[in-house]
This record gives structure tokens, C-alpha cells and sequence, in this order.
């Protein structure tokens, strides 16, 4: 989660400010060698892969902060978020791959430090265990793409530099409240500030979805720092610049290869970059919750589905349908859930048809088979749904502006719109987390507010 703001150090050199700037940041980077005396490495592909590993690292922060934040208790020492970050050849494309902390993992020719033993382990205990080395030889040896770069970020850096940009915008279709990391947002849009963001980030129980929905506000929060760096002038100011590299790289931990050089490569060949240049996903997952003994629940993932995803990064093709970005409202419950019986209150002929298709268009689950209603008298259109259905019947009159809501009782699952002369158009609507394709990925446009 925190290292969404590694990626900026890639993303903010793309105004191609050079070796005056970036070699006096490059000083400050705190150097590791995630790849010595590794043997036996995967084959290298097309584009350059950074693993980018988010640590609970607090040290810095203020008491205030941490009671503010909900940022108290011991740090397991552990790599709370891990992703992969493919740059493919052109430098056109970033594919993001967020891997579950709690994926089982066996370590690679690890000897454990009490037992001497190889032994089963949740993914992100590879770190506790051997630290940036073995996080390295884990992940390639699960993924078997090889790491080109290791970036590691921590709470402080990701607080700081998201209040040194200014804040993040970010948006939500449904409520968010988690009693564990503070974190309470009302539907719409927000911009937060480093605190804010982290508790967004962190949040795992605003929902059922635990940590696999975590990992999705994590992508989505990703995208909207990519925005917010590439549309505030933040790449063309060198003061600006400055400003936000420095209070990241203050507490980044990087290997020695990703230097000065490879920092000014990266941002002449990004000049260009934008959300839509992004795309994110989750590795497949066969069991989210596969028991192990002696570790508990653990992510199992999918051996067919992740051998196929991890083939495309190492040839370098997309995971996502890159196509221009219509224009939708992004609404709470996925119109491919919502049943819908449309039925013409007019004497206007074809009334009904023509509703139910651009519902069927957008998504919803119309019946096919518009009727005419018993009385043909409606002024305006009217969505009629059971109260236990409120959240399917907001989302269902969004697509057809101006409709109003009607609560009946024991009506049921299926909702009911009485189309009336008001009616123009249907308005496009998609889940937040409407995710296609066969890697079930999206772009960054597609997550971003607007």
C-alpha cells in the first residue's frame, strides 16, 4: 500500500529534469543488495520488473500521529503489501500485480534459523525471515519473472509525500468505515492527506472483501497518485520536484543498480505517461482462505490462471482492454446483478423497448420482454423496488436520470421501472470495482474520479 509512492520515483523524473536534479537525490536513497549471490535466477524478458514491497516501518512518526491514525502496536517487520511493476520496452504501459500478503509460499532453499528446516510459509514472512534477499528470490521463484529493481517503502514516507503533492483525490461509490484504522468516508469524492490516505490504504474491514478489497482501494488509490503527479505540474516544476523525490527517497530503501542513471532513462522515456498508461490486477486466486498447518488461513492462487498472468509480464503484453474510456457513473452494486422488469406507463409505442435495451446495454438484467403497465397514466418515471434492495435501486435510477424511487414492500429481488414521458436516455453506469478481461484487470482512467 505505501509503496504506491515508490512508483512516483519513476513517474516524477518523466519531465526529464536530469543528472542536475536527480544525482543530488540519489545521495539520500538508503542502498541494499536484494540480489547478491542469488544463483539459479528466471530468464530475462521483454520491459524491466520493480518489486515494490510496502513495510509497517513507524519509527518516525509522531505519538500524535499514531494515535490519530490508529498507527499503535509493535511493527511485525514484515512486507505488508507486495507488487510487482512490469515497465514494458516502449515504456508506454505500467502493469501493477499486487500479490496477498498472505499468499502461501514455500521458501526457495531457505534454512529456517531456529530448525534448520524448508518449510511452508505465508508470503510476506519471507522478509521477516531474510529480509530484502529473500522477499527477492520468493517472488521470482513463485512468479518465475525475474526482478530487475527492489524498491521498499515505509508509513513515513508514504504520509509525507502524499502531504508534500498536496493530497490525493479520491472517490467512492459506497460508504467506507473501519473501526481499526480510523477510517470513516461518506460516497463521493474526497482528497486526502497523508494520513487519511494511509488509513485508506490500510482499511481491511469495511466490508467481506478483507484483504483482497484492500488491495483494490490500494490500486485504486495508485492510480489517482499517477494523476495527481502527471496533471499538477509537479513533473515540470524542479522546485516541486524536488521537493516531493526528496521526502520520498528520505526513507526509500533501493538496490545499487537503481541509480542516477536509470532514474533520468526512466523519466525521458515517460514523458508521456498518464493513468491510462496503467493497469492493474491481482494475482488469480484458486482458495482465499487455504488452511495450512502450523500457519492457519492462507491465499492459495491459481496455478493455471497465475501461470498465464506472469507469462504475460514476461513477454511484455497487456492484461487489460486498453480502449478509449466512456463515460460512466461509477455506482455502489454492479449492474449485472440487478434484475429489472421494464414497463411502459405511456401510450408512447416502443416506450419500453427502448428502455429496457439501454438498460440490457449497460449492464443490467432486464427481462427482455418489456410490458405495458396496468395504468398508462405516468408522468414520470418511477423505479419500484423492495427496501431491502435500496442500494440495487439507487444504482438502477442513477442510469436514468430524473427517475424517481418508490419503496413496496415484499416486492423482491426483482426491480420494476414504470417508464414515463420524462424519460430522454440511459446513462451509463459500472461497479467501482467492474473488473474484465481474462486477468480481470483495469486501467487507471477507469478508476480514477471523473
Amino acid at each position: 500500500m505505501r509503496v504506491a509512492t515508490a512508483v512516483s520515483v519513476t513517474v516524477l523524473a518523466a519531465a526529464g529534469i536530469g543528472h542536475a536534479v536527480v544525482t543530488g537525490l540519489d545521495t539520500e536513497i538508503n542502498r541494499i543488495d536484494p540480489f547478491k549471490d542469488m544463483k539459479n535466477r528466471p530468464s530475462g524478458g521483454h520491459g524491466m520488473n520493480v518489486l515494490l514491497v510496502g513495510t509497517d516501518g513507524r519509527d518516525k512518526i509522531t505519538p500524535a500521529e499514531k494515535k490519530k491514525y490508529r498507527l499503535g502496536g509493535a511493527p511485525c517487520h514484515c512486507t505488508d503489501t507486495i507488487m510487482i511493476v512490469h515497465l514494458s520496452a516502449d515504456r508506454h504501459r505500467a502493469s501493477i500485480v499486487s500479490l496477498p500478503r498472505d499468499s502461501y509460499a514455500q521458501i526457495p532453499s531457505h534454512a529456517d534459523r531456529t530448525t534448520g528446516e524448508q518449510h511452508p510459509v505465508k508470503i510476506n514472512a519471507a522478509y521477516a525471515e531474510g529480509g530484502p534477499h529473500l522477499t527477492v528470490r520468493t517472488v521470482e521463484h513463485m512468479t518465475g519473472v525475474k526482478i530487475d529493481h527492489y524498491l521498499e517503502v515505509d508509513f513515513t514516507s508514504f504520509m509525507k509525500t502524499v502531504d508534500v503533492l498536496g493530497g490525493v483525490e479520491i472517490c467512492t461509490a459506497k460508504p467506507l468505515k473501519d473501526s481499526y484504522t480510523g477510517l470513516d468516508m461518506a460516497v463521493g469524492t474526497h482528497t486526502l492527506d497523508g494520513g487519511q490516505a494511509l488509513q485508506y490504504v490500510r482499511a481491511r474491514h469495511t466490508d467481506g472483501a478483507g484483504d483482497l478489497g484492500r488491495m483494490q482501494r490500494q490500486q485504486r488509490f495508485l492510480a489517482a497518485l499517477i494523476a495527481k503527479t502527471t496533471s499538477s505540474g509537479v513533473l515540470l516544476n524542479p522546485v516541486k520536484f524536488r521537493d516531493v523525490a526528496r521526502t520520498l527517497l528520505s526513507s526509500v530503501r533501493a538496490d545499487r543498480g537503481f541509480g542516477t542513471d536509470q532514474m533520468v532513462e526512466l523519466g525521458q522515456a515517460m514523458r508521456g505517461f498518464s493513468p491510462s498508461s496503467s493497469e492493474f490486477t491481482t494475482v488469480p486466486i484458486e482458495n482465499a482462505s487455504f488452511p495450512v498447518q502450523g500457519i492457519g488461513s492462507t491465499v492459495k492462487w491459481d496455478p493455471v490462471k497465475s501461470g498465464k498472468l506472469f507469462k504475460a509480464l514476461r513477454e511484455d503484453k497487456p492484461l487489460a482492454v486498453h480502449h478509449q474510456k466512456k463515460k460512466e457513473t461509477v455506482v455502489g452494486v454492479a449492474p449485472q446483478q440487478i434484475r429489472v422488469q421494464v414497463e411502459n406507463g405511456t401510450m408512447t409505442p416502443g416506450l419500453g423497448r427502448k428502455v429496457d435495451a439501454g438498460l440490457r446495454g449497460t449492464g443490467f438484467r432486464t427481462s427482455g420482454t418489456p410490458m405495458n403497465a396496468a395504468r398508462r397514466t405516468a408522468q414520470h418515471t418511477v423505479v419500484l423496488y423492495d427496501p431491502r434492495w435500496d442500494r440495487s435501486a439507487k444504482a438502477l435510477a442513477t442510469a436514468l436520470p430524473g427517475a424517481r424511487l418508490q419503496a413496496v414492500n415484499g416486492q423482491g429481488a426483482v426491480l420494476k421501472v414504470v417508464a414515463g414521458p420524462d424519460f430522454k436516455a440511459v446513462t451509463a453506469v459500472r461497479a467501482e470495482d467492474d473488473r474484465q478481461g481474462e486477468f480481470g484487470a483495469v486501467t487507471g482512467d477507469q478508476v480514477v474520479c471523473g
